[in-house]
């Protein structure tokens, strides 16, 4: 059956718990569909420079691009156009064919002010310092009901048509649900800081190490740079004190030099898990974030993923609640589908690039030189990684004997009425023709934005809200296209 919106008023849309840029995106994306958001948070209303993650992917800007968001996000900080890792190996980003050639770093909290300032224009109520007690799912009534706890001792219920967990490693939400995190503990203690440098690091981005520590170097692109590293011969537990003494310590021994550093604005003591939960989707309740995978922060691509998460399920489940689609529950599968072998994925890589930098054995360290070495001068392995790096070689699986670019990424397309991903937003597809060809197409149930090759290209393709293609064929072939919107 077909779910359309509540006109309950003691009924949501959808409930997201978590406000970090997952949960913020999510959120964001259904309020500008029109849908009633509540997004709570166990936190107070305060933006914090403590956090970790520090890195935008190309394929994350992308996305970020067809919201409006990009081009602001990027003045905030330091597009790199290399990474450099262990000290020989480079990885050149200049070269990839997006509008963003690059990684960008700035600090998660410039992330989530910008989408925390979308989310609050398109509708969405905020509710700090509120926890998630317990939830129930009422499968007669097509609702999920969640029980909270505010910090002033107060209890409420909400009901919402759908639930999202966007609450981060040590989810509520899974932990409600009685989901394992199967994993491992990968590394422990590592010391995190922004701090100054009164040397600027040769190389911009430094992923480097010896035999018993490792190191990486970022500017933050504001006089702060961001550094972690960890030191085999000292892993005191996370709650033990650390100082800056300590992290200068290792990046000495590490690099041969610590670069002046001083004036720490904040430091810490983590550790590093590879966990990811089996199921993305119990009923009406979805994972997403870290809340569904955690991975190493090496490679930078924790929250890239989870936001990549967002603007697959948003769309999906806004097709939903709006009665766009014939068959909900497949629409709704298909988000586990498609981004639990993603999350297995930079799972695995990231996991492999932190265990090459704590190589110790001299095996592992020649294995390591030989990986290093083969992405050195062998051009496929090293575009293939930085094409898994940057995220835009990500495709889902597409239906046997589908156009080879269905379910790949479709790049920023120079059209007639203007750039692609201009043209995305707001939960619509994008159908591009050649000029002329506007006949016999029917008017679908979902948002639809008719474009135009500017040369004489005869493809047709439909492109999904997230930037994916969706349906490819021959343009004189009006029955599959038909077929295709219809689908």
């Amino acid at each position: 059956m077909t779910t359309t919106p509540s006109t309950a008023p003691d009924t949501v849309d959808a409930l997201v718990v978590g406000a970090g840029p997952t949960g913020l995106l999510l959120a964001g994306d259904l309020a500008a569909q029109g849908l009633s958001v509540t997004l709570v948070e166990r936190r107070p209303h305060e933006i914090s420079n403590m956090t970790r993650a520090f890195a935008v992917h190309a394929r994350t800007l992308e996305l970020l691009d067809s919201r409006g968001l990009a081009d602001e996000l990027i003045a905030t900080g330091t597009p790199l156009t290399s990474l450099r890792f262990f000290g020989k190996l480079s990885l050149d980003l200049s070269g990839i064919h997006t509008r963003f050639p690059f990684v960008l770093i700035t600090p998660q909290y410039e992330v989530e002010r910008l989408l925390e300032r979308r989310a609050r224009a398109a509708g969405v109520r905020f509710r700090y310092e509120t926890r998630l007690a317990s939830l129930h799912q009422n499968a007669a009534q097509d609702t999920v009901t969640a029980e909270l706890h505010e910090a002033d001792g107060g209890t409420s219920s909400l009901t919402a048509r759908y639930l999202i967990g966007a609450d981060g490693v040590r989810s509520r939400v899974r932990e409600v649900l009685g989901l394992p995190f199967p994993g491992v503990s990968v590394i422990r203690s590592m010391v995190l800081a922004d701090v100054r440098l009164d040397e600027e690091p040769p190389a911009l981005l430094t992923v480097s190490g010896r035999e018993n520590s490792f190191v990486f170097v970022a500017p933050f692109g504001d006089g702060w740079y961001r550094v972690m590293g960890w030191d085999r011969r000292h892993q005191p537990a996370d709650s033990e004190p650390v100082d800056l003494a300590e992290l200068r310590g290792i990046t000495r021994r590490a690099l041969g030099t610590d670069y002046g550093m001083r004036d720490a604005r904040w430091i810490s003591r983590f550790h590093s898990d590879e966990r990811q939960v089996s199921a993305y989707r119990t009923g009406r309740v979805f994972l997403a974030g870290d809340a569904a995978h955690v991975h190493s922060p090496a490679g930078g691509q924790g929250m890239n993923t989870g936001l990549q998460d967002a603007a697959n399920l948003s769309w999906k489940l806004a097709a939903v609640l709006h009665g766009h689609t014939t068959d909900p529950e497949a629409l709704l599968d298909s988000y586990h589908a498609e981004r639990h072998p993603v999350g297995t994925q930079v799972l695995r890589s990231s996991g492999a690039l932190v265990r090459l930098a704590m190589a110790s054995t001299p095996l592992q360290r020649t294995i390591r030189a030989l990986i290093t070495s083969a992405l050195s001068t062998l051009r496929p392995a090293s575009a293939k990684a930085v094409g898994m790096v940057s995220g835009l070689s990500i495709a889902y699986t597409a239906p046997r004997g589908s156009h080879p670019l269905t379910a790949k990424r479709a790049p920023d397309l120079n059209l007639r009425e203007g750039r692609l991903y201009a043209l995305l937003g707001d939960g619509a597809f994008v159908l591009i023709t050649p000029a002329g060809t506007d006949t016999d197409i029917p008017a679908p149930s979902f948002p639809l934005v008719r474009a135009h090759w500017r040369n004489d290209r005869t493809t047709a393709l439909l492109v999904r809200p997230d930037g994916y293609i969706a349906w490819a064929g021959d343009h004189s072939d009006p029955a599959a296209l038909r077929a295709a919107l219809t689908r």
